[in-house]
């Protein structure tokens, strides 16, 4: 297994159908809009591939609070069903809590829908803590 950094167009969209198994709504042209976007807030993404085959996706950013400080945030994180359990999700999520490390961050932060109970089982198998209720106003429902 590899892990890459995309760093092109033509790398986004070789992770678009990876990402589409979480986030089912996106299409290339809303996926290249909103990386564009991203991009500007130091979003990251890494991606695992082997034989070919890109079977994992995390995208990342670095966020300061008060409460915090520096941390990185993940905002997605996802494995292609047929590569599940095979260590792809935990290698990308180990790239970033070693990144944040070496430069001598504070934490690594991500929410997770309340549903995804295979990935609650990642997370706490390497240690993350639930410690936040996440809560949306959405405005547009």
């Amino acid at each position: 297994m590899e892990i890459k950094i995309a760093r092109s167009e033509q790398d986004y969209l070789n992770c678009l159908e990876v990402l589409k198994h979480l986030r089912p709504h996106l299409t290339t042209e809303i996926l290249l809009n909103l990386i564009s976007e991203m991009e500007k807030e130091s979003y990251t993404l890494i991606y695992a591939e082997e034989n070919g085959n890109i079977t994992s996706a995390c995208g990342f950013r670095y966020l300061t609070t008060l409460f915090e400080g520096r941390f990185i945030y993940i905002d997605d994180l996802t494995t292609a069903p047929e590569f599940r359990g095979k260590g792809y999700a935990g290698a990308l999520f180990d790239y970033v809590v070693e990144k944040a490390k070496s430069e001598g961050l504070n934490a690594v932060h991500l929410d997770s829908g309340h549903q995804r109970y295979d990935a609650h089982r990642l997370y706490l198998n390497k240690k993350m803590k639930i410690v936040y209720h996440h809560f949306r106003l959405g405005l547009k429902e």
